[in-house]
């Protein structure tokens, strides 16, 4: 709420929440029946007698500007113009560590700032039993220059409920410049998504162009990618093909459960809708023909006027 999440609507944020537990489901999650998911408005509801005391004592243990610095955390930068709210935000996140009893914290490395916040309140508060901070990597967005996916920018990222097509062309219009390795958000999918889910990595090409080809790690594809030897061209498809397989049994599920499609209808009624120049949305039957989309899922259409206006524009844009 604090954060503008949903407009601080928390019954569409709940919402969203449940959208996500269906996703973790599905996507391969396990020992589910040794998981609880924890509603931490429900929690602070029913022991606010704990958890706000406690909120304010982190407060009395910082000065204003430590906790600003922390402001980073909800994607604002410490010299814009904050409410008095979103100065709240740092204190009730490292509350949340406390009051939740957690031991381990799994988080972006872009909420490293507030993690030690809660390290550091150990040590005033003279705790010695700190949480353990794994942070994870955050995914760059798919565009030059992103330090990660973009809400805001639904091409520069990939949803989990995206379809086949969706993910084929945001995969093919991502930054990928030959023989660079460096800042190039194709290979780090392939390192951290692809290779720790297949084990391997196959890149299937035409014999003209070398044969299909297996790497068993990202050192021998990184070293081939910037010999040369792979192109994006090569890398790019076998990409977008061993994401969807990973996709898939999302994609099944929120098709087919009735509570799962409900969900997400109503999360997608809850985005943005940002303008295109190429809108109304289109997908076409082929693979190989270009076209473009914004976000929601696109509407078949086979009037040759239509197609033809469209490949004009796409031509001209790219």
């Amino acid at each position: 709420m604090m954060n503008d999440k949903m407009g601080g609507d928390m019954q569409k944020i709940e919402t969203v929440g449940r959208y996500f537990i269906e996703v973790w489901k599905y996507v391969g999650m396990k020992n589910l029946g040794k998981v609880d998911f924890v509603w931490s408005s429900h929690e602070i509801n029913s022991r606010a007698y704990e958890y706000w005391p406690l909120v304010m004592d982190i407060g009395r243990q910082n000065t204003l500007p430590r906790i600003i610095r922390c402001c980073t955390i909800m994607g604002r930068q410490e010299r814009d113009n904050l409410s008095a709210t979103q100065i709240m935000y740092p204190l009730m996140q490292c509350a949340d560590v406390f009051f939740l009893k957690a031991d381990i914290c799994q988080l972006g490395t872009d909420q490293r700032k507030v993690n030690m916040l809660a390290r550091e309140y150990c040590d005033k508060i003279k705790k010695k039993d700190k949480p353990v901070i794994l942070p994870h990597r955050m995914l760059p967005g798919l565009k030059e220059g992103q330090d990660k996916m973009s809400k805001s920018d639904p091409t520069s990222a990939i949803f989990m409920e995206d379809d086949e097509a969706e993910v084929n062309l945001k995969i093919k219009k991502a930054h990928c410049v030959p023989k660079q390795v460096e800042g190039n958000p194709c290979l780090e999918y392939v390192q951290h998504l692809v290779f720790p889910w297949f084990h391997e990595f196959v890149v299937e090409r035409s014999e003209k162009n070398g044969g299909d080809i297996t790497f068993t790690n990202f050192v021998d594809l990184s070293e081939a990618y910037a010999s040369g030897k792979i192109h994006p061209e090569d890398l790019k498809p076998a990409l977008a093909k061993a994401l969807n397989k990973i996709l898939e049994p999302v994609r099944l599920h929120f098709k087919n459960d009735p509570t799962a499609k409900q969900l997400l209808r109503s999360v997608k009624s809850y985005r943005v809708h940002y303008p295109s120049l190429l809108a109304p949305l289109l997908r076409w039957s082929t693979p190989f023909e270009s076209f473009f989309l914004f976000f929601f899922s696109v509407f078949r259409k086979s009037i040759n006027t239509v197609r033809s206006t469209l490949r004009m524009l796409i031509s001209r844009c790219s």
